[in-house]
């Protein structure tokens, strides 16, 4: 496993022979000292603009698609359809975009051209695909073990063009003062998150945008941006959750609105407010239990909204009544298959091979979840590499499955081939081996007290004449010594 972050730092050449080194050299209770070592070399990946992969505070594990518990029993043509759709954004992509942080988009293209070329395939084709084509990485957030789940869907929600006695609570439009800062081309779809937004006062200057309370109160009132209304704020509060809506007119029609843009105030989840004020206990909070709480308590309702200061705005789709949702990647969402993912770390089209338990039939059994998932939306509250709402589709049901999911969960994503950092490493030659503390060979060392060259060639003294018997020889150094214990 090894990690990046942000900052500055040696090469990816240099990182990539550095874990080829680790892996070659240590043992496994050394582990730990790699992640650290690997750790010192985390911010090269944002740096450099490139390489295998560019996601700050996160760490990775390659891992092979036999040890992927729940791969082979997944639908993968199911999960093949769903990227097909996120292939015909992709490849009409013309150039890259500036938000696109990592190689990856551009990889993406590739692969889908071999997709478009490979249908139609059946279940095992599918699989094989997905094999031939990426390479599986586990990753989660610097420190962490697991990910985050959470679902969303499109409510069903009754309203009317026009404001009665019952539908009272306008659902906005975006007004034309709500601008983010910096230029911006004509078209370009409007930021969710890295950019100031705010309201527009001159020329030049920028404020801060009306929050939620201000908004409530009436600070759009003549602006003319209704697009319909509904029964009350809590009602259009989680519209602005889930980011999309089906409203039911009274004449019977649908209205299709979707995510348009936001106010800049950075998003409160509501449920952690009425944990925070001890009105809800972690375990009890669910979208349907939030909206109980709202509707049995008005007031108090009001004031926990407004904790949230984010404000969501609207645009009327031309979608019919029996599509789904478009997600932020422009294609519609497949329930079950779909995720909305960070959009400042990933690319849509990124497929990810999610693992856990979910409370899919009721709140108190888990059900396996073992599923590959496409990456085709993003929201405010999606944050962090290993964090994803997975979409359940439109109506009560979704609704009661997608309010039960928070849970974790673990992120296996696939990463294009030709960006593999396990196959790049392999391609760093290592240096020679050098010789640890004690792994000296003393038996082949050479003597010190030889010069350079063999010892046979170097000439011997001539020997001295034997002494004369009788003669006075100096005393030896053990008669000395005998001599000194005597005394």
């Amino acid at each position: 496993m090894f990690a990046m972050s942000g900052g500055a730092a040696p090469g990816l050449v240099l990182r990539l022979l550095v874990l080829r080194l680790l892996v070659h050299c240590l043992p496994v209770h050394r582990v730990a000292v790699a992640l650290v070592v690997l750790l010192a070399l985390q911010a090269a990946a944002v740096a450099q603009g490139g390489g295998p992969l560019v996601l700050p505070d996160t760490q990775y594990e390659p891992i092979e698609w036999s040890d992927l518990e729940g791969w082979t029993s997944d639908d993968h043509a199911a999960a093949f359809a769903a990227f097909l759709g996120s292939c015909r954004t992709l490849q009409n992509r013309r150039r890259q975009s500036a938000r696109d942080l990592t190689p990856i988009p551009a990889a993406l293209k590739d692969i889908c051209e071999d997709a478009r070329q490979a249908i139609p395939l059946d279940e095992d084709g599918a699989r094989k695909f997905f094999e031939d084509h990426f390479r599986p990485i586990r990753i989660s957030r610097l420190g962490d073990s697991d990910g985050f789940l959470t679902g969303y869907y499109e409510p069903i929600i009754a309203g009317s063009r026009v404001p009665t006695g019952e539908f009272t609570a306008p659902l906005y439009r975006r007004p034309p003062n709500l601008v983010p800062a910096g230029r911006r081309k004509l078209g370009d779809a409007f930021p969710s998150k890295g950019v100031f937004v705010g309201r527009r006062v001159g020329r030049r200057k920028i404020a801060p945008y009306y929050d939620r309370g201000q908004i409530e109160d009436g600070a759009l009132v003549g602006w003319h941006l209704e697009i319909c209304y509904l029964h009350d704020q809590v009602d259009v509060l989680f519209a602005q959750i889930q980011g999309s809506a089906r409203i039911r007119l009274e004449d019977g029609a649908i209205l299709r609105v979707n995510y348009d843009s936001h106010n800049g105030w950075p998003y409160t989840p509501v449920g952690r407010v009425l944990v925070d004020q001890k009105i809800l206990s972690r375990d009890q909070v669910s979208m349907q239990s939030i909206r109980d709480w709202m509707e049995a308590n008005p007031d108090q309702a009001k004031e926990a909204r407004r904790q949230n200061k984010s404000y969501v705005f609207f645009r009327i789709t031309d979608l019919a009544t029996e599509d789904e949702a478009v997600g932020g990647q422009g294609v519609p969402l497949m329930p079950g298959r779909s995720i909305a993912i960070d959009r400042a770390l990933h690319a849509y089209g990124t497929p990810f091979f999610i693992q856990a338990e979910l409370p899919i039939a009721n709140q108190k059994i888990g059900t396996k979840f073992d599923r590959l998932m496409i990456a085709q939306d993003t929201g405010s509250a999606i944050v962090g590499p290993a964090r994803a709402d997975i979409y359940f589709g439109a109506g009560d049901e979704a609704a009661r499955i997608a309010g039960r999911i928070k849970n974790p969960g673990t992120f296996v994503m696939l990463v294009p081939r030709e960006l593999d950092p396990v196959a790049a490493g392999s391609d760093v030659p290592l240096p020679p081996t050098r010789p640890g503390l004690f792994s000296f060979n003393f038996d082949n060392m050479p003597d010190p007290t030889v010069p350079d060259g063999t010892a046979d060639e170097v000439p011997l003294p001539e020997a001295k004449p034997a002494m004369a018997a009788g003669a006075n020889a100096a005393p030896s150094v053990n008669s000395k010594s005998n001599a000194r214990r005597r005394r």
